[in-house]
């Protein structure tokens, strides 16, 4: 696939076929999302990748339930949008997925989040340049209990910068429409 084709093709996917993807194919995102570009290079990005359905759905669980009690704090909290869809059991935050890979690092960095985003954005064009689809589903950041952390391999004193849902695509959604490049200045 060539680049222009990968940008136009990558879409956050939220409908995904049963079918697990290798833990070889997602090695080889993570040596791609790893060419990223970062500031120093730090390459302050760690990475835990979970494949199973039972863990998927128990960090989906405590980040629906952590992001219903910040709710429940704070009424005017950007989240209360979402309520209704995180009080269903049913819902999963990951979209059923087979796969959630965590992009994090430790917290004290100042440029984390710039660089922990650019890996995460050269992965999502690495799995769909192989026909997978992903979306980052920042909900998945919520993860607060200790013991869950821990199974997660998430060390004290790190933060989750990028949860990204990834599979093989059941549906692809069309292009959203988008805005025309807001210029400001061309300066000769």
């Amino acid at each position: 696939m060539e680049f222009a084709e990968v940008i136009k093709n990558r879409r956050s996917v939220r409908k995904y076929r049963e079918k697990p993807v290798s833990i070889d194919i997602i090695k080889e995102l993570l040596k791609e999302s790893t060419l990223a570009p970062n500031a120093g290079n730090e390459q302050p990005w760690k990475f835990t990748i979970v494949n199973n359905k039972a863990m998927l759905k128990r960090i989906s669980d405590e980040s629906k339930k952590n992001i219903l009690a910040r709710i429940a704090a704070n009424p005017n909290d950007y989240a209360k949008k979402y309520r209704m869809m995180l009080q269903n059991a049913s819902f999963n935050v990951f979209y059923n997925a087979p796969c959630l890979v965590l992009i994090l690092g430790s917290t004290h960095l100042k440029n984390l989040y710039v660089d922990c985003a650019l890996a995460a954005g050269y992965l999502m064009m690495a799995a769909t340049s192989r026909g997978l689809g992903t979306c980052w589903v920042n909900f998945g950041t919520e993860i607060q209990d200790p013991e869950l952390k821990q199974a997660l391999g998430i060390p004290d004193g790190d933060t989750i910068v990028a949860p990204i849902a990834l599979g093989y695509p059941d549906k692809i959604p069309p292009a959203p429409r988008r805005k025309k490049p807001d210029i400001l200045a061309i300066v000769n």
